[in-house]
Order: C-alpha cells, then sequence, then structure tokens
C-alpha cells in the first residue's frame, strides 16, 4: 500500500491534503469531521488583520492608521481582544480534540501592532502560523521595492515573536517574483504557498453596478500554480504548498510531481463535500500503486524545472512559441 506521509513545515503530515483557511475550518466541529474523512492537517479560518484592530468602525477599514478617540480606543481594545479570544480558544479547544496539525491564519497588510498577537496564537497551541498577505499594486506611486519591503517587515516582525514555524501565503504580483520569493524564503519562513485567491468583481449591465463571481476555483487555475511551484522547486530555502485549481487526486499528483511538498484544498469540497478528500486519497494511491511509487517522496519533484529534460517549457508565455514547438 502506497506510502502518502509528506513533511510540511517541519510538520509530519498522513497525507498531502490540506484543508484550507475558509468557513469549512471555522470550528472545533467541523475539523473534527475533515480529520475524519482523511484530511492531513487544517488551516483556521483566517482572523484578519482589519478585524482586530478595526471591528468598531466599518468606515475604518480602508484606512488602518485613522486614530480613535479615548472610548473609541477601549472598545477597539474591547473588540481585539474578543476576536482573538475566540480565535484562540478555536486553537486550544481543536488540539485537544484532533490529531492532525492546526495551523493558525491571519490575513494582514502590514507589520502594525496585530503582530503582537502571533505569540498568543503560539501559546494557544497552533502547530504553524500561515500569513496570508497580499497588498494590491493599486498606487500609482508606489514603487514595487517598496511593497516588497512592507511584506518583509512583516514576515520579520512575525518570526522574531514566535518559534512556532511560519509559512507565508502569496500572490504571484510582483515585478521579479522568482527573485522575491528567494529572498523571503532567506528570512527564516518554512513555508510558501502559492498562491493565494481573491474577491473577483465583476459588472452588472442591468443593474449597472459591481458584483462578484467566480467565488470558487476551477481546476484550470491551477497552471500558474504549477508553472511557479515547477520553477522554485529546489531553489529557494522553505517547504512549497499548492494552492488554488486542486479538485482531484490527479491535481494533487500533477503538484508534487512538480515540487509541491503539499497541497491546499477548499473549493473542490464546497462543490463535493468533504467525502471528497478520500476519492482524492485513492486516486492517488491508484496511481502510485499503477506507477510502482511506494512513497511521495519517490516522485516529488520529478518534473521540476530544474529537473526536466525540458526547462525552457516553464518559462514559455506566447501562443506562438508554444504552437511551434
Amino acid at each position: 500500500m502506497a506510502n502518502l506521509e509528506t513533511t510540511y513545515l517541519g510538520l509530519k503530515l498522513k497525507n498531502p491534503i490540506i484543508v484550507g483557511s475558509s468557513e469549512l475550518t471555522n470550528s472545533v466541529e467541523k475539523i473534527i469531521e475533515l480529520e475524519k474523512k482523511g484530511a492531513g492537517a487544517v488551516i483556521l479560518k483566517s482572523l484578519f488583520e482589519e478585524q482586530i484592530l478595526m471591528n468598531i468602525d466599518a468606515e475604518r477599514v480602508n484606512n488602518m492608521y485613522d486614530t480613535y478617540s479615548d472610548s473609541e480606543n477601549y472598545v477597539s481594545y474591547y473588540l481585539k481582544k474578543h476576536n482573538v479570544g475566540n480565535y484562540l480558544s478555536l486553537i486550544k479547544e481543536a488540539k485537544s480534540k484532533v490529531k492532525i496539525p492546526v495551523i493558525a491564519s491571519i490575513n494582514c497588510i502590514s507589520s502594525e501592532d496585530w503582530t503582537s498577537f502571533a505569540k498568543e496564537i503560539e501559546a494557544a497551541g497552533a502547530d504553524a502560523l500561515e500569513l496570508n498577505i497580499f497588498l494590491l499594486p493599486s498606487d500609482i506611486n508606489l514603487k514595487g521595492n517598496e511593497i516588497e519591503k512592507i511584506y518583509s517587515e512583516i514576515i520579520l516582525k512575525v518570526i522574531q515573536l514566535v518559534k512556532t514555524p511560519v509559512s507565508v501565503k502569496l500572490s504571484s504580483h510582483f515585478s521579479s517574483f522568482a527573485n522575491f520569493i528567494s529572498g523571503i524564503s532567506k528570512l527564516g519562513i518554512k513555508g510558501i504557498t502559492l498562491f493565494n485567491r481573491f474577491y473577483s468583481p465583476d459588472v452588472d449591465i442591468d443593474k449597472e453596478k459591481i458584483t462578484s463571481t467566480h467565488i470558487y476555483s476551477n481546476p484550470i487555475e491551477n497552471s500558474n500554480v504549477l508553472r511557479w511551484v515547477g520553477i522554485l522547486s529546489n531553489k529557494i530555502d522553505c517547504n512549497i504548498t499548492s494552492s488554488t485549481g486542486i479538485h482531484s487526486g490527479t491535481d494533487v499528483i500533477k503538484n508534487i510531481l512538480v515540487g509541491a511538498n503539499a497541497t491546499q484544498i477548499v473549493s473542490t469540497i464546497y462543490k463535493n463535500g468533504s467525502s471528497h478528500i478520500k476519492t482524492m486519497l485513492d486516486e492517488i494511491e491508484t496511481w502510485m500503486d499503477k506507477k510502482g511509487y511506494k512513497d511521495l517522496e519517490s516522485f516529488k519533484g520529478k518534473l521540476s524545472q530544474d529537473k526536466t529534460v525540458k526547462p525552457m517549457i516553464y518559462e514559455r508565455v506566447q501562443f506562438m512559441k508554444y504552437f511551434s514547438d
């Protein structure tokens, strides 16, 4: 029987399927069920930086640097403790009820005073902490290196506070992505997750209003993940987890072949239910048995850029180049 164990962030996982941060992981009952269905680990629903700092006033959600009056400071402080307190309780209870790793998550955009809560998350027993960071590069006055500096500041601030393994979930919106990832991998983080997924705007032309679209991912979106995991595999100083567009056991296999240590899933569970985890695991085992692989390490990174016979295929971006091959 194939061995599906893997190591991510120094944690031993019974298999490479991690249920990502979402409503699927916002209660102990749901986490227990996910463990029963076969999940290798869970990442708790994110605690947002805005939620920590500014629940007091929705008008200020988009301006994290406004100051509060004395009375507002008191209420803001209470809400910070309340939100974080609930989150810490979730970590503690989940850790007491399940054996799989429980990874906390913070969705953040700055290195402001929320970072002090990372230590409390560690004390609550979280096995690791994932920082979901994204600054939309929409400010025409903000240079690329200034944005990258903010990312580095957040990472350094957190890893100086905790001994718990820290991973970072990122987008690909950087001017020199490979160079940037290589740089932050040397800061002391244990893992990178490629990629985070965002709210997607759409336009309702009848009502003439902005709406949302593409709530769930689809397998096509995994293509960009495969490209970058394959390029970065064996070139950075930390583990890599694939996220976005992973809906089947076949998708998991593809991502491990290009170099991922593990994979995060969310949309496929919303679409197919938590029992789909076992279906995915069965698909992986069947393929491994057919190929004669005893464990994941036997084929992990086999098709990464530095091992494939056609490494340039990862860097082809124009259709003309593709069709002329």
